[in-house]
């Protein structure tokens, strides 16, 4: 168990992958899609140092890099105001994991994040049993 305090979460600022329609001021962040298990999640909690320089354009090259990993299947992330984040990254399987760990330009970003944009972070990879989601339907009828 965490001792992290509950606080509500704001979107990172990483871009959504292809898995999820990207957000924006007036669409609302939404998850990624169940899917077919096994699969895998990678899951990322980290607190940062006050260092941002260059942080935005890695995330956001990092987002574009990882889509092109076979068996990545998005990725969900949330920052607390107190500064914790956690994105959530989703794998068909190990290998897609593993050529994601080993591609040179996301090690040199995760060198460069090391020494200047995290004061720690703690990564788990875990394997999904079982997957299920549920959407509101949209009420129709007077004012809807």
């Amino acid at each position: 168990m965490s001792d992290h305090r509950i606080a509500p979460v704001t979107p990172a600022p990483a871009p959504a992958p292809a898995a999820a329609p990207a957000s924006s001021p007036t669409t609302p962040a939404l998850p990624v899609p169940a899917h077919q298990p096994p699969y895998y999640a990678v899951v990322f909690t980290s607190l940062r140092t006050d260092e941002t320089t260059g942080y935005d354009a890695t995330a956001e090259r990092m987002g574009e890099l990882v889509q092109e990993v076979p068996g990545f299947l998005g990725e969900d992330s949330a920052r607390t105001p107190g500064g914790l984040s956690i994105t959530i990254a989703y794998f068909r399987d190990l290998a897609g994991i593993e050529q994601w760990r080993r591609n040179a330009e996301h090690r040199e970003a995760k060198e460069h994040g090391r020494a200047h944009w995290y004061e720690r972070y703690v990564i788990h990879i875990a394997r999904v049993e079982h997957s299920h989601g549920f959407q509101r339907a949209v009420a129709e009828g007077p004012g809807r």
